[in-house]
């Protein structure tokens, strides 16, 4: 077990947009940070963003990845610490104090939260079972995957719809169910979707089963008004029926909202002094790539401010 290490200014959870901005401006700020990410490469939903990237401002990026990587080289150059495969099993927010997978435990003055969103699941039979047999993880890197066949995509918001777009170009026939009875995409997706031959829709429905042999071959539907159950035939399954923030290590420690994001004010700052959350994990209205790394550099200010006896954050 490696010693407990208690010299650090910030500890930063979270290694996508948001906590590498914030990891980057600590170092400019002359602060000592440690950022730990749990998975082996960084980039958090960057690294499921397939299509280009042309809405960061100075950057266009053929991939979430891409642009990851521009980051990933810039804070290498600048040496600014940074840590892959590092699991928190632990977090006492009052004492600034985390215990890592591997029993490293490090303090710090200030703790910046950015440790982003998972997409939700529908909680159903089969859904589990067809994990990469049949169930998409993205519709771009599926264009070629799925041509010829029928893909049936629950949800219906902006990635519901995008992706109903982008896999119809190859698709023999695209199904959307939603559980409504009108789509909170944006119009121009929707109407685009309304005009395409081969997108089909079913309103206020869920999906209550997802079934097949080997591969997927049908997902059972349920009427919310009437009950009505009824099977649609299907070759591939992509569901996007939104996000959920990954706060369950944090409940009980901060205020968090009715979905779980966390509330925080103008700064980033959380409910308890000294604790800052960025990026998605409390964004729910503008979960962007620029809202996230200017919310890192915003928190990362904010923690010197705060550290500097400058501020009462």
């Amino acid at each position: 077990m490696e010693e407990l290490k208690t010299d650090l200014d910030v500890i930063i959870i979270g290694g996508g947009p948001a906590g590498l901005s914030a990891a980057l401006w600590c170092s400019e700020l002359g602060l000592k940070a440690m950022l730990y990410e749990k998975e082996r490469e960084f980039g958090g939903q960057l690294l499921m963003t397939f299509n280009v990237i042309k809405n960061y401002l100075g950057i266009v990026a053929a991939s979430g990845r891409e642009l990851s990587e521009k980051f990933i080289l810039q804070l290498n150059s600048l040496k600014v610490p940074i840590k892959n495969n590092a699991t928190i099993t632990n977090v006492d927010l009052d004492r600034k104090f985390v215990t890592l997978e591997n029993g490293e435990k490090s303090s710090g003055r200030a703790i910046i939260i950015a440790t982003g969103v998972r997409r939700k699941r529908l909680g159903v039979p089969g859904e589990a079972e067809f994990e990469g047999r049949g169930i998409l993880h993205s519709g771009v890197d599926s264009i070629d995957a799925v041509t010829g066949k029928t893909v049936v995509i629950i949800g219906g918001g902006d990635a519901a719809i995008e992706n109903a777009l982008i896999l119809g170009e190859t698709a023999r026939k695209v199904i959307v169910i939603h559980r409504r009875n009108e789509f909170t995409a944006r119009k121009e997706f929707v109407g685009r979707a309304i005009g395409q031959d081969n997108i089909e829709f079913i309103y206020e429905s869920e999906v209550c089963a997802i079934a097949g042999n080997e591969v997927v071959s049908s997902v059972e539907v349920v009427n919310i008004n009437n009950g009505r159950r009824t099977s649609v035939s299907a070759d591939a399954v992509l569901i996007r029926i939104g996000v959920v923030p990954n706060t369950d290590i944090f409940r009980g420690q901060i205020d968090l909202d009715e979905n779980g994001f966390v509330d925080v004010g103008p700064s980033g700052a959380a409910s308890k002094a000294g604790v800052f959350a960025v990026g998605d994990v409390a964004n729910p209205i503008s979960p962007t790539i620029s809202t996230a790394v200017g919310s890192g550099a915003t928190a990362a200010k904010a923690s010197h401010a705060l550290i500097s006896n400058r501020s009462s954050v």
